[in-house]
């Protein structure tokens, strides 16, 4: 079996031209894209009404970013592969991937649990009695479908089989429905490795695009300081505008509280762990490093729309191998969700706590937490990457306790916020999976005096 051709020195000069020279200009972008949220805010603090007319600027660019995804996502899996060099090759690194993203979602699980059972958050408030207008909210929010007809816990399983096939590659990618055309990417490169020479023109047709897309995306990001600024300005000059927000916050401030200190516990504490014991990196300069697709990500709440930027700053400052990124990253956009399953656990708790004393109260014993911490994290791994697609899982994991579905309702009006959070969380435990998984790629060949060897 034969190697993927490297890279065409059309490629390479195009790289050269095109990347901003210098660690100052790369700084001065990450910059000005923390300024344009800071500017937003105080805008929407200061006059929520001009704030929400920069919504569409917002949707612009974030429409920009979806544009690069699917096709993003189909060369860079395909170049992963290609990477390789054969197809027998990816069992290590594959095999690290699935239990990376299974083992950190399962401990910001936990992580979520613990904190719910500490802080307390629903003590004090009457979920019973709010059933009724928590119930309008829902339905207004995710249909009337959502409620009424909700999905036991074999749903689950057979939702995550049935979601890596599809019988129609064209509209699983206008809808921007990544897993199955990550599945063909890897079956369909799998099988190129085994052509070799015969395929050169496809590989490297393909080889070429990437570098392209990638390209792309590093123009693209020089726009992002004003789209992100739109965004943001145009999201909480919205909340702003509709009522009072601080309010509202405020009655459920507790859980707020706790779902904030439990995506800071698994981002500032357990993935730097991780990513320190097992490639010896500083994890806080790895997190600076990925500053900028995390401010992108509190900017969209969209972890499928910051794939590009995150696979770009992942290979252009955190210096972590192409092949590496590209076999990941994807991946992870799709079924790594540590903060949206943290979130899952925290709200189904919450909901509960909110319930005891009432005649819909369940024993939120060892063995409901179990269910609890079993379905979120499923759950989590069927989330889409879109904004507030958390609460549609969140429906399976009441349902699988007997939880009243609509009682999501409580938690609706700071959902769009703690999203922005648990998205930026969900991005830098898909970054962290890539430097992680890197240590386990299969060695490269060195051209020596002596011959080629492996290192």
């Amino acid at each position: 079996m034969s190697a993927a051709p490297p890279s065409p020195p059309a490629a390479a000069e195009l790289r050269t031209e095109l990347e901003p020279h210098g660690g100052g200009k790369e700084n001065l972008l990450t910059g000005l894209i923390f300024a344009g949220i800071v500017l937003a805010l105080l805008l929407a603090w200061a006059a929520p009404e001009v704030a929400a007319s920069f919504a569409v600027g917002g949707q612009v660019f974030l429409s920009v970013l979806k544009m690069l995804v699917v096709p993003l996502v189909v060369t860079s899996v395909v170049c992963g592969v290609l990477s390789m060099g054969d197809v027998r090759k990816l069992g290590r690194p594959g095999a690290a991937t699935l239990i990376y993203y299974f083992c950190t979602t399962a401990i910001a699980v936990v992580t979520g649990i613990i904190l719910v059972n500490l802080f307390n958050p629903g003590a004090g408030i009457d979920g019973a009695a709010a059933r009724d207008v928590a119930r309008a909210e829902v339905s207004a929010k995710l249909g009337e479908q959502a409620v009424s007809e909700p999905a036991g816990v074999g749903a689950i399983f057979e939702n995550l089989l049935t979601m890596l096939f599809t019988d129609n590659l064209l509209e699983s990618a206008a809808e921007t429905d990544l897993l199955p055309l990550i599945v063909f990417s890897l079956a369909f490169a799998a099988v190129l490795t085994t052509m070799g020479a015969a395929v050169g023109t496809v590989t490297k047709f393909v080889t070429e695009a990437n570098d392209v897309l990638m390209k792309f995306v590093l123009l693209v990001m020089w726009t992002a300081p004003l789209g992100v600024f739109c965004l943001v300005a145009g999201q909480f000059g919205e909340a702003a505008a509709d009522g009072d927000f601080a309010g509202e916050m405020a009655k459920v401030g507790w859980y707020s509280a706790t779902v904030l200190t439990g995506l800071a516990v698994h981002a500032f504490v357990t993935l730097p762990l991780i990513l320190w014991l097992l490639t010896r990196r500083n994890p806080y300069q790895f997190l600076f490093q990925m500053s900028r697709p995390l401010l992108t990500a509190f900017a969209t709440a969209s972890s499928s729309a910051t794939l590009p930027v995150t696979m770009e700053t992942a290979v252009e400052k955190a210096g972590i191998k192409r092949k590496s990124v590209d076999f990941v990253l994807p991946l992870g956009a799709t079924v790594n969700m540590d903060g949206t399953a943290l979130y899952e656990a925290v709200a189904a708790l919450f909901i509960a706590q909110t319930l005891v004393g009432s005649a819909d109260a369940i024993d939120m014993g060892l063995t409901t937490q179990i269910i609890v911490a079993a379905t979120a994290t499923l759950a989590a791994i069927g989330a889409a990457g879109i904004p507030q697609a958390g609460l549609f899982t969140l429906i399976i994991v009441l349902n699988a306790v007997g939880l009243p579905v609509e009682l999501a309702g409580l938690i609706l009006s700071v959902d769009w916020l703690l999203d922005r959070f648990r998205t930026a969380v969900n991005v830098f435990g898909d970054a962290t999976g890539a430097a992680v998984v890197e240590k386990f790629l299969p060695p490269e060949p060195v051209p020596t005096a002596a011959g080629t060897v492996f290192a």
